[in-house]
């Protein structure tokens, strides 16, 4: 058999399902007269009845003005977009974004700011050594032993602190004014 002789393969698929709304009141080929409606539009109906209904006294003298009103209404509601999404998407959307922290969310918890306080800054100066002379050193116990390369270990110069002084760095300094140090 030759490369040529085999068919060509080919794959359909179908989004029709996606292209319509949601809807209820549709069975096979039987469907609720004038339906089938949208969850918007039931919700309305239901709504807008329970209203009416606990409502008559009010607007009674209207006639049937309210109930063609209502009835609008439920017609009106059978495709609305909110920003390209359903009515009730839309009022979960704002629902979640009200319930939500002021700050935002990080790691699934609220964002919060952290408490102020106060910042207390110091600065030390080192004694430099003198131009020439080297500092200090002292050989270690590794170099001291035989067969092993020498290295000097070079001690850290005495630190004075100068400046604003933080409450833990007064205190000590006042434990050793009274002899408690070293």
């Amino acid at each position: 058999m030759s490369a040529g002789a085999f068919p060509v393969r080919s794959g359909r698929f179908y989004t029709a399902a996606r292209r319509h709304p949601w809807v209820l009141g549709k069975v096979a080929d039987w469907k609720i007269p004038l339906g089938p409606y949208t969850p918007a539009q039931i919700t309305v109906a239901v709504g807008g009845g329970f209203a009416l209904f606990k409502s008559i006294a009010l607007w009674s003298w209207m006639g049937p003005v309210p109930v063609v009103a209502w009835v609008l209404a439920i017609w009106a509601v059978r495709r609305p977009k909110v920003r390209g999404r359903t009515p009730l998407q839309a009022a979960l959307g704002w629902m979640l974004l009200a319930w939500q922290p002021v700050g935002g969310r990080l790691g699934g918890r609220a964002a919060r700011d952290r408490a102020p306080h106060a910042f207390l800054g110091g600065f030390t100066i080192e004694d430099a050594p003198a131009p020439g002379l080297s500092p200090k050193r002292s050989p270690s116990r590794a170099a001291r032993r035989p067969g092993r390369p020498r290295r000097a270990v070079v001690t850290a110069p005495v630190v004075r602190p100068v400046g604003p002084l933080s409450q833990v760095q007064q205190l000590l300094a006042l434990a050793e004014q009274a002899g408690g140090g070293r």
